[in-house]
């Protein structure tokens, strides 16, 4: 066999383990368990469409799954986080906290961060703003080992409850959220 096709094979092969090894970072996150008695609830963001506003599939998931935790923790507070982006007719923690409110959630409960674009301004946002103590993160079942990776670099006490992704968007985010997770363990210090 000629010498490049060995490199080229080498880097497939090479390739083809990192991914696997992110996988298996992902699935750890994704089976995370939320502890009891949280002091916050924080939601992480995700991309709203239209005007007005609504949640796209992703971000309704992650808030179908927060609305019967925060039912059953009553006491503890909500943190709805998220910016609004160029293409975005509001801030994503606006219009959650708008889906919250619709779905029973009392709007007096409901505290918003809405400056963040990215996972770990949602976290560092949402610690210098609030009081967080003892956190639960609700995000994307692919997302939460990212997430939870940051919130310890930055010392939030937290812990995971992963929202099943049920739509397509498993083939836009997991790759995506492979290259985040590399810039992460990187850059993002």
């Amino acid at each position: 066999m000629k010498l490049w096709k060995k490199v080229i094979l080498g880097v497939v092969g090479i390739g083809i383990v990192y991914v696997g090894v992110v996988f298996g970072f992902m699935y750890s996150g994704a089976r995370s368990v939320p502890a009891p008695n949280p002091d916050t609830i924080l939601i992480l963001g995700s991309k709203v469409i239209d005007d007005p506003a609504r949640p796209m599939p992703v971000l309704r998931e992650r808030l179908d799954a927060a609305i019967p935790f925060i039912e059953k923790h009553d006491t503890a507070k909500v943190v709805v986080s998220g910016g609004q982006g160029e293409d975005e007719s509001a801030s994503e923690a606006s219009v959650m906290k708008a889906y919250l409110v619709a779905h029973g959630v009392a709007a007096s409960r409901i505290a918003v961060e809405d400056t963040s674009m990215r996972t770990e301004e949602n976290l560092a946002n949402s610690k210098a703003e609030f009081e967080l103590g003892k956190t639960v993160i609700v995000t994307s079942d692919y997302h939460l080992y990212r997430a939870l990776m940051l919130a310890g670099r930055q010392n939030i006490d937290a812990t995971g409850l992963p929202a099943k992704t049920q739509t397509g968007a498993l083939f836009k985010g997991v790759p995506r959220e492979i290259l985040s997770i590399s810039y992460a363990w990187v850059f993002d210090r």
